[in-house]
Parts: structure tokens; C-alpha cells; sequence
């Protein structure tokens, strides 16, 4: 460890930050007053690994807004979980001029910019030292909770500002450069969806084709049809030359291009349900492991160690990178697997297959999701989920020439570019949560985190 000249161990409550409570008057916000936009309304359930995942975020009515003046969240805040099973889950606000509030459940810590960096706050809040010192000032079983005051008597470390800020903008580089593949993974995601549907759905280059042919266009086609006419065609005949000039009427799906078939997704894929693995725990404490995936790891993209399977196991049943995995059971979502090798949780589908690429069986996964949604949710059950029944009822049309010619390699070069980026985001959080305990606590120099984040991004 080097020199830690100037570095401070204080509570919590004698360092200049100011504690903002909510607001819990009558004037607190109702569920009824909820509404799809407007002002978010912060919930414990929104934070997910430091950010804000706004599809889990409330929103209230800007007059509402203006009623409360406690708890309003500004650029720069740390916020805090104070009660439930994320107590002391943190995330940093920024943006100029947002507007938003903290729930109940919440704490806003708002650090004297002048000597605490809100951003060094937020990183030493998520470190595993942190978190340590938190537990132990943590009250409840059933419900976990942690109070104002006794959260002003945690210790916490702290550099002179000048070092708050390079460790800040060692760690922050990592996050930008995360949040930077995340953002290019949108943008390549949205654009292999609106093509996939394009070709495969609405079928728009056979409807160019038989217009340019003048065949005869199906009703159902026909306002797409009058669409297509006004915009303004680019030379791609290779693409063109793949689509037929016209549709045929087949029992099972209406009217299709000309010389393709119909297949349900279970024939295109092999779909194939995990294991219940607390029946395949290692034998000794010390055995070599598979981290589990369930429901959760596959939302967050990553398996945390906290349950553990043999390696014993099927070869069938471990994940890798790259895998099509889709979860048909609590929360429908399909996703390509790159947090590692691991063992497959039941609920949780491994998605393959010997005849057709994955760009394709992906596609058509994700095209039917919305339909597996509907279905759960309309299941009166705790648990919504859809049967292999609703698989060979979700159908497939299959071109006439193969999906893996070259014309079609553009999917799969946007699936290898957002495989590659969700490994590099891996690794790169790797390097983060390596550096970030030792930045913490002193052990490491500055010089020599830089030198690594320079390699790494």
C-alpha cells in the first residue's frame, strides 16, 4: 500500500454531505397517481447494478411534482436503498436539470462538491468495503432496513480531492466505455429487428418485386403495398434477387412469398428446459463448479456464484458464450448468454439448432415473445409461463433459398459485433470491480490503475 497522505476515516454524518429524506406527508404520492410518463417517481426496484432501469421506474404528474418539495433528486446525488431486500443498493444521478423524487424506501446524499465527488461517493458506496461496514449497521430480517442515523455513523474513507476525482475518472472511464457498448447494442439490435421484420414479417422486398413484375398484390398487402411505392428504392439487386416476384396462399398462415414454407418455431429450433440443479450441487464445498443461471442471471447478464452446480453435468446443459438462451416461465425474455460458461436452471430454455443459423431462430424467438407474454400473463397462475404446445403453434416462414447465404451474413455480423461487445463489457467489469476496492482503500496507485484501464479500453 502506499502512501496515504491526506486520506481521512470518518463517519458518515461528519462529512460534509447533506441527508435528504423523502417526503411522507399526506402529500406522498399514491399508486393511483401513477402514470406511464411524466416525472419519475424512484423506486429501490429501479436500481439494477448502479443505474436506473427506467422500465422499473414510476412516473407522477408534473403538478404532483411541484406539491412535494422533499426528496426532489439534482445532478450529482447519491441514492440509497434504505429498506428491503436491496438495502444499501446505490446509484448516481446525472444529468443537468433532471426531475425526479425518492420513494420511501430511499435516501438522497448530496456531498459538499468542494470536498467529497459525488461520483468517488457513489463508487466507494458500491465497494465491497462499503458494503462490509453497511451489513453491519443493518436491522431486520424479514425486512431489511437501515435508519438515518444509524447510517451516519458508517465509516467511510476518504482521499484528498484531487485523488476522489482520478479514481473517479479511472472508474467512470470503465462505466462510460460499458455504457458506450450497451448504447451500440441498442442501436444494432434495433436495426436487425426492424430488418428481420421487414424481410420476414411484412415481407417487403417480394412486395417491391411483384410491383416492379406488376403481379397481383394479396388484400392484406395492399396498404403496405401503397407504402412502399412512395419511398424511394436503393440499387440492391442481390438482395432483390433472393425474393421471389409473388405470394402464394397456404392454409396455415395466408398468403406467404412464392416458393417458401411454412414451419413452426419448434421444428426450426431445438428447445431444450435446464435442469433442476439443486438436485446437482458439487459434492464437497471445495470441488471445482459451474456458477447456476436462472430467471435473474439472465436479466442481469451474469452469473454471480451464489448457487453452484457440478461439472458433472450433461455438456447439453452448460451455457457459453454465445448461447440463445429464452426464459418461458415468471418473466419472458429471450437473450444471447456471454456472462461465461455455466449450468442451465429449469424455467430456462437453450436455444439451438442443426438446420438453420441463429441469427434466424433468434429472430423468430424474439419476433413470438411478445405473443409468450400475452400468453403467461393471461395464466392465472403465480407463475406465468407458456407449454411446448405454444411453441409449434407459433409459426415460421422459411425462404425458398437457404438463410445462410451471403446476402443474409448481415445478420449474423450484427450478432457477432453485440456477442463481441457483451464479452468486452464483461471483461471490462471484470477489470472495474478488480480495481475497485483497491483504488478504495489506497493499495493500488493511480499511475498503475491508469496503465490498466489504458490497455483495457
Amino acid at each position: 500500500m502506499h502512501d496515504l497522505k491526506g486520506w481521512v476515516y470518518e463517519k458518515l454524518g461528519d462529512l460534509p454531505i447533506l441527508f435528504i429524506d423523502s417526503d411522507r406527508s399526506k402529500r406522498y404520492p399514491k399508486r393511483s397517481e401513477f402514470q406511464d410518463q411524466g416525472i419519475a417517481f424512484l423506486n429501490a426496484e429501479s436500481i439494477s447494478s448502479g443505474r436506473f432501469d427506467r422500465t422499473k421506474v414510476n412516473h407522477i404528474p408534473y403538478e404532483k411534482y411541484e406539491e412535494i418539495k422533499k426528496g426532489r433528486v439534482e445532478n450529482g446525488d447519491v441514492v440509497l436503498t434504505m429498506r428491503g431486500n436491496g438495502v444499501g443498493d446505490a446509484a448516481l444521478i446525472f444529468g443537468e436539470g433532471i426531475l425526479g423524487l425518492i420513494n420511501a424506501q430511499m435516501l438522497i446524499l448530496r456531498p459538499n462538491d468542494e470536498t467529497i465527488n459525488s461520483k468517488f461517493l457513489y463508487y466507494g458506496f458500491i465497494s465491497p468495503q462499503f458494503k462490509c461496514e453497511l451489513s453491519n449497521f443493518v436491522s431486520g430480517s424479514a425486512q431489511p432496513q437501515l435508519t438515518m442515523t444509524h447510517l451516519r455513523h458508517v465509516p467511510f474513507r476518504v482521499p484528498p480531492l484531487a485523488e476522489q476525482k482520478a479514481i473517479a475518472h479511472i472508474l467512470g472511464s470503465l462505466d462510460d466505455k460499458i455504457e458506450l457498448n450497451r448504447q451500440m447494442n441498442e442501436t444494432l439490435e434495433a436495426m436487425a429487428q426492424a430488418m428481420f421484420k421487414s424481410w420476414f414479417v411484412d415481407f417487403d422486398p417480394v412486395i417491391d418485386n411483384a410491383l416492379a413484375a406488376g403481379n397481383a398484390i394479396p388484400d392484406e398487402f395492399i396498404e403496405r403495398a401503397e407504402q412502399r411505392k412512395g419511398i424511394e428504392k436503393k440499387d440492391n439487386s442481390d438482395t432483390q434477387g433472393l425474393f421471389p416476384d409473388a405470394f402464394e396462399f397456404t392454409e396455415e398462415m395466408g398468403w406467404i412469398p412464392k416458393g417458401w414454407e411454412v414451419k413452426p418455431l419448434d421444428e426450426v429450433a431445438n428447445y431444450l428446459n435446464g435442469l433442476a440443479l439443486q438436485k446437482y450441487r458439487p459434492e464437497n464445498i471445495d470441488d471445482d463448479y459451474l456458477p447456476v443461471v436462472k430467471i435473474a442471471q439472465l436479466r442481469e447478464g451474469l452469473a454471480n456464484h451464489d448457487e453452484k452446480a457440478s461439472i458433472n453435468i450433461k455438456p447439453e446443459y452448460i451455457i457459453d458464450n454465445g448461447d440463445v438462451i429464452f426464459s418461458w416461465s415468471g418473466s419472458l425474455l429471450v437473450d444471447v448468454w456471454c456472462g461465461g460458461k455455466a449450468a442451465l436452471n429449469q424455467h430456462l430454455f437453450k436455444v439451438t439448432s442443426e438446420e438453420y443459423p441463429k441469427w434466424f431462430y433468434l429472430n423468430y424467438t424474439k419476433y413470438h415473445l411478445a405473443e409468450f407474454q400475452r400468453i403467461a400473463t393471461d395464466k392465472a397462475v403465480t407463475m406465468g409461463h407458456i407449454k411446448r404446445g405454444h411453441l409449434k403453434e407459433a409459426l415460421c416462414v422459411i425462404p425458398e433459398n437457404r438463410v445462410d447465404d451471403n446476402i443474409f451474413a448481415v445478420f449474423e455480423d450484427i450478432l457477432n459485433k453485440q456477442i463481441s461487445s457483451k464479452i468486452e463489457s464483461q471483461n471490462i467489469a471484470k477489470l472495474r470491480d478488480t480495481l475497485l476496492p483497491k483504488l478504495m482503500s489506497g493499495e493500488l496507485r493511480i499511475a498503475d490503475a491508469e496503465a490498466l484501464v489504458d490497455e483495457a479500453v
